[in-house]
């Protein structure tokens, strides 16, 4: 029973250990090698290159938000493709026209949203 559980996941064991090794070997490098002589200039607030002129809890624009979310949608489509692109030969015609429906359906929204001006930034 352990035999087949190491068989099958010990090169994944073994590529968890090395990255794991490599990123402290990496932070401890950097935090030994790095110059520690702070100034007041590199310890002061930096947004956007300039200093901040107005109350950090202004309004944004829907818009804004809009678009993120309009992302997260259509980035979580592309996380469906994938399964279904590689277990597409074992489900067969029904996973096909599944996916179809879906994409026709996403692809109504998107037009929905094109055309209602979502995507436009002015």
């Amino acid at each position: 029973m352990i035999y087949n559980f190491l068989t099958d996941y010990l090169s994944i064991i073994i590529f968890l250990f090395i990255a794991l090794f490599l990123s402290i070997g990496f932070i401890l490098i950097n935090f030994i090698s790095s110059p520690k002589n702070p100034d007041p200039e590199k310890l002061s607030a930096y947004e956007c290159g300039f200093e901040a002129f107005d109350d950090s809890r202004m309004e944004f624009d829907v818009r804004f938000y809009l678009v993120a979310i309009l992302f997260i949608i259509f980035d979580l489509e592309i996380a469906f493709l994938f399964p279904w692109a590689i277990t597409l030969g074992k489900i067969g015609v029904f996973g096909f026209w599944s996916m179809m429906i879906f994409l026709s359906v996403l692809t109504i929204g998107f037009i929905y949203e094109w055309k209602k001006g979502a995507l436009e930034w002015e």
